[in-house]
């Protein structure tokens, strides 16, 4: 046993006690199982989502408490726990963006916002996506970013995204499909710009 399973479980131990939920151990060993088996992926949607990194494990641990507050509500016949941690973590999201937006006074002008831009893709707290692939996402539209968030983040299947945005499992694949051919597009472009700049 490493030294970051023993940190991973006592970080839950100390959680669910802080929730003051210890009480149901076969309660709590099936939260314990449930996070050590999604938060990469709650992660991995936050990650596809926000430019910065304390932002989604921020959002990520909040998650997280709350599916904990929750968890006796959860009903595994309508829903599975990935998909159920991922409606919460979209909710959250959309909190996350409404509150940015109550945030701002004034709008950044096009010199500040690159420079913001610049900083983000060289700070090197960033999420571990490549400049390029963070770039190319920033090209696409909301739904499409999502839809890809909850694919590759996420790892959820067509048919969980459907059943998580409301869209036809049909749909899901179309949006999918297109905006893997647009990125494949970005990415090849950014790759032949760079090539060009190199010196030879």
């Amino acid at each position: 046993m490493t030294m970051m399973d023993l940190m991973g479980r006592r970080s839950r131990r100390l959680a669910l006690r802080g929730a003051g939920r210890v009480r149901d151990e076969g309660r709590d060993s099936a939260f314990a199982h449930a996070y050590d088996e999604h938060v990469w992926h709650v992660y991995g949607y936050f990650a596809y989502r926000l430019p910065s990194r304390d932002d989604a494990e921020d959002l990520t641990q909040l998650t997280f408490e709350r599916a904990l507050k929750a968890w006796d509500r959860f009903d595994a016949g309508r829903a599975s726990v990935a998909t159920w941690l991922l409606a919460i973590a979209r909710n959250l999201l959309v909190d996350h963006y409404r509150r940015d937006r109550s945030h701002r006074h004034e709008p950044l002008g096009d010199e500040e916002d690159e420079t913001i831009r610049r900083h983000a893709a060289e700070d090197p707290r960033a999420l571990g996506l490549s400049p390029e692939l963070a770039a190319a996402l920033e090209r696409l539209g909301q739904r499409e970013r999502e839809v890809i968030a909850l694919r590759f983040g996420g790892d959820l299947t067509g048919p969980e995204i459907a059943e998580l945005t409301g869209l036809s499992v049909v749909n899901v694949q179309q949006i999918l499909s297109r905006s893997l051919r647009r990125l494949r597009g970005e990415l090849e472009r950014s790759e032949s710009g760079v090539r060009r700049r190199l010196p030879e």
